[in-house]
């Protein structure tokens, strides 16, 4: 098995590809080694020391280092994981557990604004951002206010509140005239 990495433009993360389907929908985002208890893959991952947290995509992980890591370290151990995991025969989520991050619903009036950003995040933003090694995923919308979770690379990213500022933002308000703003949420 040949585990290729990318740089991410967050230089605390690194893109791992291991040439084979990871999720084949959707992705799962573990901040902490506590959150990884359903994925056998981000628990082996998180068994490195300096491992922050795990992003699963359709066909890649995002891992999050410290600052205290330096990447020339923990790499190779990172490596290891991925690939003792794929040789396992492990699922990479236990159970019937499906990928646990997507769009947050949306109840109410605006309904119809709030699928059409969720249209534009699925066709324009989010194949951009996993390129990346991250997901954005709509959190919700309020008063012309679009609030968006970012995930894998994009969390803690230096580039993320001018990608969120120049690039959605001004995209969602081009096609969305009631959209006025977008923020960031935490998890």
């Amino acid at each position: 098995m040949f585990i290729q990495t990318e740089a991410t433009p967050n230089p605390a993360t690194l893109k791992f590809l291991p040439g084979q389907s990871v999720l084949g929908m959707g992705t799962a985002d573990f901040p902490s080694a506590e959150a990884a208890a359903k994925s056998p893959l981000a628990k082996r991952i998180f068994d490195v020391d300096g491992v922050t947290g795990v992003f699963l995509g359709s066909d890649f992980v995002t891992v999050t280092k410290d600052d205290g890591s330096d990447w020339d370290v923990v790499k190779a151990p990172i490596l290891g994981a991925i690939m003792e995991h794929f040789q396992s025969g492990q699922p990479v989520m236990d159970g019937d557990e499906a990928a646990v991050s997507g769009h947050a619903e949306h109840d109410g009036e605006d309904g119809e604004i709030v699928n059409q950003i969720k249209e534009l995040l699925d066709t324009r933003v989010r194949p951009a951002v996993a390129q990346d090694g991250g997901d954005i995923v709509f959190h919700g919308f309020d008063r012309g206010v679009v609030y968006l979770h970012m995930q894998g690379a994009c969390a803690g990213c230096p580039s993320s509140t001018l990608t969120l500022k120049m690039g959605i933002e001004n995209l969602l308000r081009h096609y969305i005239p009631e959209v006025v703003e977008v923020r960031p949420v935490a998890a």
